[in-house]
C-alpha cells in the first residue's frame, strides 16, 4: 500500500533492480522492500544512503540554510520590503523606546574618543551622555519639547528626548552649525556661562582645559582645573572662555574648526548680565558686543532666573530689556506681534536646571525643585507669548551630578551644549 511508493529518487542510492526497468518505475506500486516484508511492514526506513545520494542532499540541506540566513539573519537591502527603512535596536538599554533606523546606526560611536587628555583621568564619553533611540525629531519645535521633556534611567544614565530623539554631533557638524551664523551671543548668569564653556570644548576638541583659558594658567592652576573641575571649581569656571576672538588670539592652533572649515569665522561669546535692573555698564558690553551689520546672521541664546530669585516679573523685565537692546541694535525684530512677516532674529530662553541636594539650606524654597519647575512652565507661557523659543533643563538634570546642589558639572555642561546646537541645526528647517 503506502509503503509501495515509499522510495525517494532524490535521496536513495543505487535503486533495486526493479527500478532499472523504465516501465515498471510507471508503476504505482512497486516496493524496494522484499516481497516477504512488503505487506507486513509498509513504513519501514529506508536503507543506508549511498555515497552520491549523500551529496545530493547535502546540495538541498545547504541551499535551505543559505535561505534561511539570508531572509531571517543577513541585514534586509534596502527597499526589498517595499523600501522600508532597516530597524536596529540600540545596545545597552532594555527601555522600550523603540528601535534604531538603519540610518543612525553611524551615531553609535563615542564622538570624544579622540579628544585631548581623554583616558587620562578624564574619562567622559558621549554615549555615556545620550544614546541615540528612535528617529530624530523633524522640527525645531518638537526638538525643543522633546529635549525639555525627557528623562533618564537612572542616576547620571544617557539622557533620552521624549517623542524624538535630538542628535550628538561630531566637531566637524558642530562647526559646520556653529558656521552658518556670523554670530552666536550667549547673555545670562554662570549657568550660560559652563555652557559656553562646553560648546568650547567642543569646538576645541579639548576635555582637560577646552571651557578654560588654559594658555595662562600656572602648573597648579592646571592640576586643579583639570577636566571636571573646570566648572566644578569656582576659582577655574571663573576663568571660563567669554570670546572665540580670545583663543584665537591666545591659542589659535586649539580651535578645530577654521582647520575643518577654512572659511569659519564665527563669533561666539557670552555676555554675563545676572541682575535686574541691569547696570548700565554692562548694557552698554552688550550693545558693543552685537555686531550691527543687518547681513550677518545672528542667533541669540539667553538665560536667567536664580539672580532675580526665581521671581517671574523680575525675570521678564530682565528678558524684555536684554530683547529691546538686541532689536535697537541690529534693526530686527525678536518678538513677532499680530502678522507681522518679518522673520524674527532667533532667540532662545534657557531656564535653570534642577537643584540638587548640596543646595543651600537658606534657598530651598525660595529656588527649590518646587520653585524651579513652576519657573520653568511660567517662562515657557511667556516666551510662547513673545515668539521665542524655550529650552527647559530641569527634567535633563533632575537625576544628574550637581556638584554644589546648583550647577552641573562637565557632563550636564556637555548635554545643554549639544541641544543648542540642535537648535541653531533646526532653525531653518
Amino acid at each position: 500500500m503506502f509503503g509501495d511508493s515509499f522510495y525517494d529518487p532524490l535521496c536513495s542510492g543505487n535503486p533495486p533492480e526493479v527500478y532499472k526497468d523504465k516501465d515498471h518505475r510507471r508503476r504505482r506500486s512497486s516496493s524496494w522492500l522484499p516481497a516477504s516484508e512488503s505487506s507486513s511492514a509498509p513504513f519501514a526506513a529506508p536503507p543506508f544512503l549511498a555515497p552520491r545520494a549523500y551529496k545530493r542532499c547535502g546540495r538541498y540541506l545547504l541551499l535551505f540554510v543559505c535561505v534561511i540566513v539570508f531572509v531571517f539573519v543577513w541585514p534586509p537591502l534596502d527597499g526589498f520590503y517595499g523600501g522600508r527603512a532597516r530597524q536596529v535596536t540600540a545596545p545597552e538599554c532594555s527601555f522600550p523606546l523603540g528601535s534604531l533606523p538603519w540610518s543612525r546606526v553611524g551615531e553609535l560611536r563615542d564622538t570624544l574618543a579622540g579628544y585631548k587628555y581623554r583616558g587620562e583621568g578624564c574619562n567622559v564619553s558621549s554615549l555615556d551622555l545620550h544614546m541615540p533611540l528612535g528617529s530624530i525629531c523633524s522640527d525645531k519645535n518638537s526638538m525643543l519639547t522633546a529635549m525639555s521633556s525627557g528623562g533618564r534611567i537612572g542616576r547620571d544614565a544617557p539622557y533620552m528626548p521624549r517623542g524624538c530623539d535630538m542628535q550628538w554631533f561630531s566637531t566637524m557638524e558642530a562647526c559646520e552649525i556653529l558656521g552658518r551664523y556670523n554670530q552666536v551671543i550667549l547673555v545670562g548668569d554662570s549657568m550660560l556661562r559652563h555652557v559656553i564653556g562646553a560648546l568650547n570644548i567642543l569646538v576645541r576638541e579639548d576635555l582637560g582645559y577646552g571651557g578654560v583659558t588654559d594658555w595662562n594658567f600656572s602648573e597648579d592652576e592646571k592640576r586643579q582645573c583639570f577636566c571636571n573641575n573646570q566648572f566644578d571649581v569656582r576659582d577655574c569656571s571663573i576663568q571660563g572662555i567669554f570670546s572665540t576672538a580670545d583663543v584665537v588670539k591666545h591659542d589659535p592652533l586649539s580651535l578645530m574648526c577654521p582647520r575643518l572649515i577654512p572659511e569659519w569665522n564665527t563669533d561666539l561669546r557670552i555676555e554675563q548680565i545676572v541682575r535686574y535692573p541691569i547696570p548700565d555698564e554692562e548694557r552698554q558690553r552688550l550693545v558693543k558686543a552685537i555686531d550691527s551689520n543687518p547681513s550677518q546672521r545672528k542667533a541669540f541664546i539667553l538665560g536667567h532666573g536664580l539672580w532675580s530669585d526665581l521671581e517671574v516679573g523680575r525675570t521678564l523685565n530682565w528678558l524684555d530689556l536684554v530683547l529691546d537692546v538686541i532689536e535697537l541694535k541690529t534693526g530686527a525684530r525678536t518678538r513677532l506681534r499680530g502678522r507681522s512677516p518679518r522673520r524674527n532674529l532667533p532667540v532662545l530662553l534657557l531656564t535653570p536646571n534642577a537643584a540638587g541636594d548640596k543646595k543651600p539650606d537658606e534657598w530651598i524654597v525660595s529656588q527649590g525643585n518646587k520653585a524651579l519647575v513652576q519657573f520653568e512652565h511660567a517662562m515657557a507661557i511667556h516666551a510662547a507669548k513673545r515668539r521665542i523659543d524655550h529650552l527647559g533643563t530641569w527634567n535633563m538634570s533632575i537625576q544628574a551630578t550637581l556638584y554644589d546642589g546648583v550647577h552641573m558639572d562637565m557632563r550636564g555642561n556637555l548635554l545643554k551644549a549639544m541641544m543648542v546646537l540642535n537648535w541653531l541645526n533646526l532653525l531653518e528647517a
